[in-house]
């Protein structure tokens, strides 16, 4: 029988989902959280497990090298970067992740910031319910541009399937979508059409992030970039927050080069009081939860589950580091 340890459970399930699906493939143990960072805890709660369940918890060369019977990482996510994937393979330990779980969500969230951001909603209902509206000269009132989306042309770096369904909603608002990709999809050139980096950047009055992290794209968002970009253009990110130069859009920001941001993720999370952004102009930010809708995360588990059911079976999908 599998011994199954899943490192940081909470955030995946604070209580509203079930366990039961992976208490079905071997004796779990479950705890809501045990490091962030590299610490010699991490191995010592894997122990004897041969399979890891993580989300953000980090496994190293060190940690695989403490848990000799470790023989699947399953990640709770997309993203991976917290595992040495490289250094698994050659200890024979195989990665699988959740590849497609929170596509529709992510766009929907990514789109949700710029609205937000062209409507201030919550700031307009704040005001209404201090007593702002019924003591106003006038029928209405708005402390801030209301921005019309319709006609404007949005820039997606990035147009795998998140950026995909970002673009099909920006579609039904009427906006012109370009986007940049290093791969050319027809499935992407239904939705947007094809551009270089440099004419996305000049052309775009809102850009979204939705590439991976890769070396060739971190800090893609950059002071020589921005300079390439309209005066006041609008920027989303809910992919990476190392694809962002943070210490450059803050000044961007502050100087209105950037009319706003609307950022789910940042460089380091949790984010550090001293993160530029956090006193930058026009800015939003939010805890990276694009992806915490309970559909969303019920899809996780139940892949997660099948992951490892593959596994044992003898015939692993979605494996990261063939």
């Amino acid at each position: 029988m599998s011994k199954i340890v899943v490192l940081d459970g909470y955030t995946e399930n604070p209580g509203d989902l079930s366990w039961d699906g992976l208490k079905a493939l071997g004796e779990l143990t479950v705890h809501d959280r045990i490091s962030y960072v590299e610490s010699p805890v991490i191995a010592q709660t894997i122990g004897d497990a041969d399979i890891a369940v993580t989300n953000k918890t980090p496994i190293s060369r060190d940690t695989m090298d403490r848990c000799p019977n470790l023989k699947l990482i399953a990640v709770l996510a997309t993203g991976y970067n917290v595992i040495d994937y490289n250094y698994a393979k050659t200890k024979g330990i195989l990665v699988v992740n959740v590849p497609t779980y929170g596509t529709q969500i992510v766009g929907q969230y990514a789109v949700g910031l710029l609205l937000e951001i062209c409507s201030h909603f919550q700031y307009h209902s704040d005001t209404v319910k201090a007593g702002k509206w019924q003591n106003n000269v006038d029928w209405c009132y708005w402390d801030f541009p209301m921005i019309e989306l319709h006609g404007k042309t949005a820039g997606i770096i990035g147009l795998g399937r998140i950026g995909q369904s970002t673009a099909r909603i920006l579609n039904a608002i009427g906006m012109k979508v370009i986007a940049y990709d290093s791969f050319q999809s027809d499935s992407g050139k239904a939705l947007a059409n094809y551009v270089d980096l440099d004419t996305l950047l000049k052309q775009s009055d809102v850009i979204f992030l939705h590439c991976p992290l890769f070396p060739e794209t971190e800090g893609l968002i950059n002071s020589s970039n921005i300079s390439k970009m309209k005066d006041g253009v609008i920027i989303i990110n809910n992919s990476r927050g190392q694809l962002v130069v943070e210490k450059d859009l803050a000044e961007a920001l502050n100087s209105g080069k950037v009319y706003a941001a609307g950022l789910d993720v940042v460089s380091t999370e949790p984010i550090k009081a001293d993160n530029p952004l956090l006193k930058a102009k026009n800015c939003i930010i939010t805890p990276h939860i694009s992806w915490a809708a309970k559909d969303a995360r019920k899809r996780i588990m139940d892949i997660t589950i099948d992951n490892i059911k593959a596994f044992q079976n003898g015939a692993p999908v979605n494996v990261v580091n063939k």
